[in-house]
C-alpha cells in the first residue's frame, strides 16, 4: 500500500539567538564557507555560541568579548605553573640538584689547592706535597667533570620528558576540540604552537632548573670560600651586583615582548607555507597566477623574521657588556688594592690570587643566573601560547556519567525529537523544530534546495557539534550520553569532501580499524566497488594515494572513503552527497552495494539528485530547517508538493 505523504508544520518559531555578527569563514583552502552554504557542513560552530540547552540540561551562558585587560590577565603565566611541569620528576630532579652541590663543594677545593701550593709548596720546594697537591687538582677536576656529565644526563632527559608531555597534551587537547575551533584557527597557527612554540622553549625547560640549581650553588659556595680568604675584597666584588640584576630585569622585559612577536610571525609563516605549497594551494595559485604574490608575501614576513632575530640577539647587548666591563674591572680593583700602601702585605700572593680566581668563579655562576631570567621571562611568552591552547574549552566532550553501550548490540533506530540549531551570529536557525523518526533498519533521506539544513541535521547525529535545544536519541538513549568512543563506533560517516591520508591504500583502510585483517579490508573495498580499481594498480593496497589522495579521481576517492567507513560496521550511516562525485555507472554500482550493505543497517543519506533516494523508506523535505513534506517517493510526487517541483 503506497504511504501517504504528510506535510510537516512550517510554524515552529527559530529561537531567539545573539553573537557576533555573521562572517564568511574557510575551513579548506577551497572550499569557503557563505550563508549560501552553510548547510553543507562547512561551517562548524564557535565556542562563542550562546547554547540554550534542554530542559533537563543547565544552559550554557553567552559569553562575551573578552576586555583588553582580561586578554592581558589571560596571557600572564604562573611560574608556579610552570613548576608544576617538574613535578612528576622530583626525585630526579633531587638527585641533580645533590650531584651539583657535591660537584660545587667538591670543586671549591681548587682554589685552596693552588693557594698551597703558591704559599708553602713552591717556596719550600717541598716536591712530596706539589705532588699531592697537583694530585688533588687533577683529582678535583676529574670528579667535577663526571658529575657534569651525569648532570647532563639526567637533567637533558627531564627537560625531554616535560617537551613530550607538553606535545602531546596539546595534541591530544586538540584532538578533543570541536570542528568549530578548527573553522576558527588556521592551521599554520595550530602546527606552529606545536612545533615552534614547544621547539622554543627547550632550552629554557631542558636546562634553566639545573642552570639555577648549579648556578645558584656554585655563587653561594663560592661566596662563603671567599669570605673565608677575605671579606672585605668580597664585598668590593659584590659592588656590581645591584646594577647587574637591574639591567638583568630590562633586558628580560625587551626579550619577553620581542619572543612574542617573533612566534606570532612564525605562526603567520607557517601559515603562508601551508595556503601556498599544500596541493590545494599550489593548485589554487597556479591557476589564479598567484605564485609571484604568495613569494613576496613568505619574503616579507621571512624579513621580519630576520628582523625580529636580531632584535632578540642584540636586545640589552650593550647594557650587557657594559657589565662585562665591570666584571673584567674588578680583579684590578682589587689587584690595586692589595698595591696599595695602606694594603701592602695584608695578604700573601697565594691567597690574592686564590681569590681573584674565586672571583672570576662567582661572576660566571652570577652571570648564569641573571641569564637565565633573561630566558626565562622572555620564555614566558611561549609558555602563555601553549597554555592558551591547553586552557581551551572542550565543547563536545564526553559526559561525566556516560552511558553504557554495547555497539555491537546497538540496534539503530534514530529519533530527532524538537530538534533546533543555529549557527554562530546567525538570526535564523538552521535546523528548527525537526521531529523525525528512522526505525532501525530503515532509510531517511533528506533532500531539498541548498541552505535548507540537510547537512546540519546529519551532522548532529555524529555530534560534530550539538543542537542548542531537543536531542537526538539512538535506541532511547541521547547521543550526548554515549562515550564519542562509542558513537563513533556506533554511527558512520561518509561525506561529499572523501579525505585520504598521505599513505599506503591498506593504511587509509584500517585507519577506520587498525586492527582489520587484510581479508576483512578487501571484503570493505570490494562491498564499494573499489577492489578491482586498487587491485589494478602496480603496488596494489601497498600504492601511495599522495598528499590528500590526490593520486586518485574524485569518484576513486569517494569509493575509498566509503570502504573506510564500511570497514568499521556501524550500525547507522550518515551519507552526505557520499555518491556526488561519482559518474553515473559507478554511482549505480556503488548504490547497489549500500542496497545489499544497508539490511540491517540504519541509513541516513542527503543528496541533490533525486535518482538516488527513490527507494528510501521514507523522504523528508527540508526547507529553511524545517520539515515541509514527509513520505515516499511515489506519495510525494502525486502530492504535488515541494519535493515534486524538486523531482521535476
Amino acid at each position: 500500500m503506497r504511504a501517504t505523504a504528510q506535510k510537516a508544520s512550517a510554524s515552529v518559531s527559530s529561537p531567539s539567538l545573539t553573537g557576533i555578527p555573521y562572517q564568511r569563514f574557510v575551513l579548506f583552502p577551497h572550499v569557503e564557507v557563505t550563508s549560501a552554504n552553510v548547510e553543507r557542513g562547512h561551517a562548524l560552530g564557535s565556542a562563542d555560541t550562546p547554547r540554550p540547552g534542554r530542559p533537563d540540561r543547565p544552559e550554557r551562558p553567552g559569553r562575551r568579548a573578552p576586555s583588553a585587560a582580561e586578554k592581558q590577565q589571560a596571557r600572564e603565566v604562573s611560574l608556579r605553573r610552570i613548576g608544576r611541569l617538574f613535578t612528576p620528576y622530583r626525585g630526579p630532579l633531587a638527585l641533580v640538584v645533590a650531584i651539583i652541590v657535591a660537584s660545587s663543594v667538591v670543586g671549591m677545593a681548587s682554589p685552596f689547592l693552588l693557594r698551597e701550593v703558591l704559599d708553602v709548596a713552591l717556596p719550600n720546594r717541598d716536591v712530596p706535597l706539589l705532588a699531592w697537591l697537583v694530585g688533588g687538582m687533577v683529582a678535583v677536576a676529574a670528579v667535577t667533570a663526571a658529575f657534569g656529565v651525569v648532570q647532563t644526563w639526567i637533567s637533558t632527559r627531564v627537560g625531554q620528558q616535560v617537551m613530550h608531555r607538553l606535545r602531546t597534551d596539546v595534541f591530544a587537547h586538540l584532538q578533543r576540540q570541536s570542528l568549530g575551533f578548527f573553522t576558527r584557527t588556521r592551521t599554520g597557527e595550530v602546527q606552529s604552537r606545536i612545533t615552534n612554540d614547544i621547539g622554543g622553549m627547550q632550552s629554557v625547560v631542558t636546562s634553566t632548573a639545573t642552570s639555577i640549581a648549579s648556578n645558584l650553588t656554585t655563587t653561594v659556595a663560592t661566596l662563603v670560600a671567599m669570605v673565608a680568604l677575605s671579606w672585605q675584597l668580597t664585598l668590593i666584588s659584590l659592588l656590581v651586583l645591584p646594577p647587574a640584576i637591574l639591567l638583568s630585569r630590562r633586558v628580560a622585559r625587551m626579550r619577553r615582548s620581542i619572543t612574542a612577536r617573533q612566534q606570532r610571525e612564525l605562526a603567520d609563516l607557517n601559515v603562508t607555507i601551508e595556503e601556498g605549497l599544500s596541493i590545494s594551494g599550489i593548485q589554487l595559485s597556479k591557476t589564479l597566477g598567484a605564485g609571484p604574490a604568495l613569494v613576496d608575501r613568505f619574503t616579507a614576513s621571512s624579513e621580519r623574521l630576520v628582523d625580529l632575530e636580531l632584535r632578540s640577539q642584540l636586545a640589552g647587548r650593550w647594557r650587557m657588556a657594559t657589565m662585562s666591563i665591570i666584571f673584567a674591572a674588578i680583579p684590578a680593583v682589587i689587584y690595586l688594592s692589595a698595591g696599595l700602601p695602606i694594603t701592602a702585605g695584608a695578604m700573601t700572593v697565594g691567597t690574592l690570587i686564590a681569590f681573584t680566581s674565586l672571583q672570576g668563579s662567582l661572576f660566571r655562576p652570577l652571570t648564569g643566573l641573571l641569564d637565565v631570567g633573561v630566558s626565562l621571562v622572555g620564555s614566558l611568552a611561549l609558555f602563555a601560547r601553549i597554555f592558551e591552547y591547553l586552557d581551551l574549552p572542550v565543547e563536545v566532550d564526553d559526559p561525566a556519567e556516560p552511558v553504557a553501550v554495547d555497539p555491537a548490540r546497538v540496534r539503530g533506530h534514530v529519533r530527532f525529537e524538537d530538534v533546533t540549531f543555529a549557527y554562530p551570529g546567525s538570526d535564523t536557525a538552521a535546523v528548527a523544530g525537526v521531529n523525525l523518526d528512522v526505525p532501525a533498519g530503515t532509510t531517511l533521506a533528506l533532500v531539498g534546495e541548498t541552505g535548507s539544513g540537510k547537512s546540519t541535521l546529519a551532522s548532529l547525529v555524529p555530534r560534530l557539534r550539538d543542537p542548542d535545544a531537543g536531542r537526538i536519541t539512538i535506541d532511547g538513549v541521547d547521543v550526548r550520553d554515549l562515550r564519542l568512543a562509542d558513537l563513533a563506533r556506533i554511527v558512520g560517516v561518509v561525506s561529499q569532501e572523501a579525505y585520504l591520508l598521505h599513505s599506503t591504500v591498506r593504511e587509509n583502510l584500517r585507519h577506520a580499524r587498525p586492527e582489520a585483517t587484510d581479508a576483512e579490508i578487501e571484503a570493505a573495498a570490494r562491498a564499494a566497488q573499489v577492489h578491482d580499481l586498487i587491485a589494478s594498480l602496480p603496488e596494489g593496497y601497498d600504492t601511495v594515494v599522495g598528499s590528500r589522495g590526490y593520486r586518485f579521481s574524485g569518484g576513486e576517492k569517494q569509493r575509498i572513503a566509503i570502504a573506510r567507513t564500511l570497514l568499521r560496521d556501524p550500525k547507522v550511516l550518515v551519507l552526505d552527497e557520499a555518491t556526488s562525485a561519482l559518474d553515473t555507472e559507478t554511482e549505480r554500482a556503488v548504490q547497489r552495494a549500500f542496497t545489499e550493505l544497508a539490511k540491517g543497517r540504519t541509513t541516513i543519506t542527503i543528496a541533490h539528485r533525486l535518482s538516488t533516494v527513490r527507494d528510501a523508506d521514507e523522504i523528508a523535505v527540508l526547507d529553511h530547517g524545517r520539515v515541509v513534506e514527509r513520505g515516499t517517493h511515489d506519495a510525494l510526487v502525486a502530492d504535488r508538493g515541494r519535493y515534486a517541483t524538486l523531482a521535476a
